[in-house]
């Protein structure tokens, strides 16, 4: 009797990707999170794909071994169970959110006929523009309704890649093609990479983005008092230390008298510990009461980017901040969460613009001044 080793390896992966391992050192977190992100994220194809293998299997034949049918059973279980914590993803974000209301109704035509992030019709991407002197490295992209609307809300984006690889067009793109479909005005860019570039240079970047909106961003259509800065792993971080660092003038070299304050920050699956053996860099060590409102998103089986060190930051930033602090752990989230329109982060988009309306409604209650 031969033993289908092929199809017991695929079995495998829907196991892997079902069951919560601690994080892992860099090598093998990273390798789990590349061979499962698939699986979790698109877990309607996954599902398809296993009922088509095990079908293929047992019309040759394959399935007639205890350790075969066991096996298929195991992996079948996992599967189903994978789908089911992504669905979950909606009420999860939900009861994060308290009394803010956010739509809690999936666009399941999309997750099932193209869950793949292509840009809609209706968004133009305006790519490569300048915003630093650093070259390419300080690039990045306009995303906008092709009716070119005025007076628009901004959302920048700053990848991930530990801080040394990554590209502006490449991450949390359903993100920044759902905002800009609504009518925002999405920014993606580039930045400095190390071992050339250090933390400070990074912070420099984000802030030169910001001001780069400041400046530029009416001549696109963006409301330059409405910013939301956003980043995925590495870009949280980042982004998170600058929005904690306002209007620091060592930050900000040339561009000092420039406001790069900000209305809200978005981390999804952020790292939030100290920055390469700096313990100075944690940035929960930078709370503070007039933090702007966070939305911190973490997948509870990231193998990458800690949860705990998630959950440390909002505690300690809820401990002090006056603005609201979002902390929600998705179940059965791995890192790069971003990367599909899968019900997981359908549900996450749905957060971040309930999240993000609140936040600027808040912003211009008579009641609360810019700078308080």
């Amino acid at each position: 009797m031969s033993v289908p080793y092929g199809y017991l390896v695929g079995l495998l992966l829907f196991v892997v990707a079902a069951v919560r391992l601690p994080r892992l050192p860099m090598g093998p977190g990273t390798a789990v999170f590349l061979a499962t992100i698939a699986v979790l994220e698109l877990p309607f194809l996954a599902v398809a794909v296993f009922a088509a293998s095990t079908a293929l299997a047992y019309v040759q034949g394959d399935l007639t071994s205890p350790v075969t049918i066991v096996a298929a059973l195991v992996a079948g279980s996992c599967a189903v169970l994978t789908l089911w914590r992504g669905l979950r993803a909606p009420r999860v974000l939900q009861d994060a959110m308290g009394p803010t209301l956010m739509s809690t109704r999936l666009p399941l035509w999309r997750i099932l006929s193209m869950p793949f992030a292509v840009r809609p019709r209706e968004v133009e991407r305006i790519a490569n523009l300048s915003y630093g002197p650093a070259g390419k490295r300080n690039l990045l992209d306009v995303y906008r309704h092709r009716s070119a609307p005025q007076n628009a809300p901004v959302l920048i984006h700053f990848h991930g890649g530990f801080y040394t690889m990554g590209r502006k067009n490449t991450q949390a793109r359903p993100l920044l093609h759902r905002l800009a479909a609504r009518g925002w005005v999405c920014v993606s860019a580039n930045y400095r990479f190390r071992p050339d570039a250090s933390l400070e240079d990074h912070i420099i970047d984000v802030k030169r983005v910001v001001a780069w909106v400041r400046t530029h961003g009416a001549d696109f259509g963006a409301d330059p008092e409405r910013i939301v800065l956003s980043g995925s792993s590495a870009g949280s971080h980042m982004s998170t230390m600058a929005a904690l660092n306002p209007d620091q003038p060592e930050y900000q070299p040339g561009f000092e008298h420039v406001d790069t304050s900000v209305s809200a920050v978005v981390g999804l699956g952020g790292y939030w510990g100290h920055y390469f053996h700096r313990p100075e860099t944690d940035p929960a060590d930078l709370a503070r009461p007039d933090a702007p409102p966070f939305l911190i998103v973490h997948g509870a089986g990231d193998t990458v980017a800690d949860p705990a060190d998630a959950r440390r930051f909002a505690d300690r930033l809820r401990a002090v901040s006056r603005q609201p602090v979002v902390h929600a752990e998705l179940p059965g989230g791995q890192h790069g969460f971003d990367l599909f329109h899968s019900p997981r982060f359908e549900a996450v988009v749905n957060a971040v613009e309930a999240f993000t309306a609140a936040a600027f409604t808040a912003e211009r209650s008579p009641q609360r001044t810019r700078r308080e």
